[in-house]
């Protein structure tokens, strides 16, 4: 038997414990709340979008007509621009997360 106190068995014993704890890693499967919270935070973020779009149209539009005493010509045009400032919006959000999502692709089959 080898004696524990010689420090090349130390120094093998670290090594070895550094290999295991590498390989446990990389195994490790990612767990799938992560995955799915990262998800629902996309869907909260485009569907906040396009409410807040809508509000701030809302909120233009009838401040306008209520200044101006026309009541539902402004608020309906504005409401039109907020929905369609909204689905800008969100079309931005998702084509971010697309690119995103192809450069972690690239980079994947790269590694291969």
């Amino acid at each position: 038997m080898s004696d524990p106190q010689d420090p090349s068995d130390g120094a093998r014993l670290k090594v070895l414990e550094a290999r295991i704890s590498a390989a446990k890693a990389a195994t490790a499967p990612v767990p799938h709340m992560k995955k799915d919270y990262s998800q629902a935070q996309v869907a909260w973020r485009m569907v906040i979008e396009l409410v807040a779009g809508l509000v701030i149209g809302f909120g233009i539009g009838y401040g306008l007509d209520t200044l101006l005493g026309t009541m539902p010509i402004f608020l309906v045009l504005f409401i039109g621009f907020g929905l369609a400032a909204g689905v800008k919006t969100m079309l931005r959000s998702a084509n971010e997360l697309q690119e995103r999502r192809l450069a972690k692709d690239a980079a994947d089959q790269g590694d291969d």
